[in-house]
């Protein structure tokens, strides 16, 4: 079924690029990808390395995985300086919070017991919520980041009496080839896109800082908020749009590709519904 009727999505997702596109093109729709971001490892092995000394020591009651990236270079970094088997001896002894769905694949891969996943949309708001009954003063509790500080997180854990031990694995940046992302800009403004769907908030935050930094910010505010439909997979990311003055069109009730695809197509569906009819209300001249 054509859900999506060949209209033109552009997809600021970078490293499921393809994913997503497989899946625009499956319900008939015209993928444009656009990545607007790019994950760079830190240079910071001695960081790591204290990290997981102080992960196998002993004194951690609770780890908290925030993405399969970050987990995956965690226990490859564990790997590499021959620890691995430490470390998941270590994660036997201590509560596994893993934030949602991509750290919890990563975890199985690795035959780590998992005993805590937040509810949907398995941001840090749930992560939080869900892990505060456990009574973590005085208690050690390491975290893995994304690609920037979790400051939120940091801060309430700080707030109830936890000790944090935190590692950051990987930042983000705007991508080496910025091109596409130029070209996205000039499309956007020609009306040659239906619908942009971010998949993260540094997607949204990536491409406005392109924008301001070629004066065009308020131009591509305008357009998104007049002429193209906006997609935001979950709450994190729709809350970007709105710092930046964009109104959101579709969140999926689920935060994963699958379903923001058949949102998009849900609400393109329902607009040419909404057209359809305002054509046969017109009266004949």
């Amino acid at each position: 079924m054509s859900i999506l009727e060949g209209k033109v999505i552009a997809v600021l997702e970078a490293r499921r690029a393809g994913e997503m596109a497989s899946l625009i093109t499956r319900h008939g729709g015209v993928p444009y990808s656009a990545p607007a971001l790019k994950e760079v490892p830190l240079d910071n092995r001695g960081d790591v390395s204290t990290f997981i000394q102080q992960l196998v020591g002993g004194q951690v009651s609770l780890v908290i995985f925030l993405t399969g990236v970050g987990t995956r270079a965690l226990l490859e970094a564990a790997a590499d300086i021959g620890r691995l088997d430490e470390v998941l001896a270590a994660l036997e002894q201590m509560t596994v919070v893993a934030r949602g769905p991509k750290p919890v694949a990563v975890l199985r891969q690795y035959k780590v017991r998992i005993d805590m996943v937040p509810p949907e949309p398995n941001t840090s708001q749930e992560l939080l919520e869900m892990i505060k009954p456990l009574d973590l003063r005085g208690k050690t509790v390491a975290m893995q980041h994304y690609g920037q500080p979790n400051v939120f997180l940091r801060d309430a854990l700080k707030e109830i009496g936890a000790n944090v031990l935190e590692v950051s694995l990987y930042r983000w940046e705007l991508p080496d080839d910025q091109g596409p992302l130029m070209q996205f800009l000039e499309d956007v403004q020609r009306g040659k896109l239906h619908v942009v769907a971010a998949t993260s908030q540094v997607q949204v935050h990536n491409i406005f800082r392109l924008a301001r930094k070629f004066k065009q910010e308020n131009v591509l505010r305008d357009v998104l908020n007049n002429s193209v439909a906006v997609a935001a997979v979950g709450p994190v990311c729709s809350r970007a749009w709105e710092e930046w003055g964009v109104k959101v069109d579709i969140i999926p009730e689920h935060p994963k590709m699958g379903h923001l695809v058949l949102a998009i197509g849900e609400y393109l569906q329902k607009d040419a519904a909404k057209d359809s009819k305002e054509v046969a209300a017109r009266p004949v001249s």
